[in-house]
């Protein structure tokens, strides 16, 4: 029985290749976590904020560093160099179980990001927008900062956690399973 990487068909990445790709893959992974915890930092300026518009801009700034610039961009650019590394390298999808980890919480995050993070961080830029510091007092205002408070850090757990499974990479099969199951 042939293996992934006897495959005649198969394209893999030279040596160089894979310098690229891992720094690639580094920068993305930066952009992600650092981003995140950038934003929960951010929370915490609000804090004695006075001026609507200083509130206001918080909030939007918040949104601009998720959605435009590190944030977003960092988290497809795990995604996608996560699909070249498991594509054009021996690596594979679904060879490992810290693989299976590790796509299941890049997906997870990403949607849920998309689904409720993102969406709660909207709604408090545009509540800000609005109320200015009478945000303080709405209720949705209120549940949209909490929520994106607990569940981002939740989020940012998780995506250190998995950093350090790609580090250690536990539940690593044997060689010979490995060998036997490839």
């Amino acid at each position: 029985m042939q293996t992934r990487q006897t495959l005649p068909f198969m394209l893999q990445l030279s040596s160089g290749g894979m310098k690229w790709l891992k720094g690639i893959h580094l920068i993305a992974v930066a952009c992600w976590i650092g981003g995140a915890v950038s934003l929960l930092s951010m929370y915490f300026l609000k804090d004695g904020v006075s001026d609507g518009g200083v509130l206001y801009g918080i909030n939007r700034s918040i949104h601009h560093v998720d959605m435009s610039i590190v944030v977003v961009p960092g988290a497809i650019g795990c995604l996608l160099t996560g699909l070249v590394y498991s594509m054009f390298t021996r690596w594979g999808f679904f060879r490992h179980p810290w693989l299976v980890f590790k796509w299941v919480v890049t997906v997870g995050a990403i949607l849920f990001g998309t689904f409720f993070l993102g969406p709660w961080e909207t709604a408090m830029m545009e509540i800000s927008g609005r109320l200015g510091t009478g945000s303080f007092r709405d209720a949705g205002y209120q549940y949209n900062q909490m929520m994106n408070l607990v569940f981002g850090t939740l989020q940012v757990v998780v995506l250190v956690v998995t950093v350090f499974v790609s580090i250690f990479k536990p539940w690593k099969l044997k060689k010979g399973i490995a060998s036997a199951s490839a």
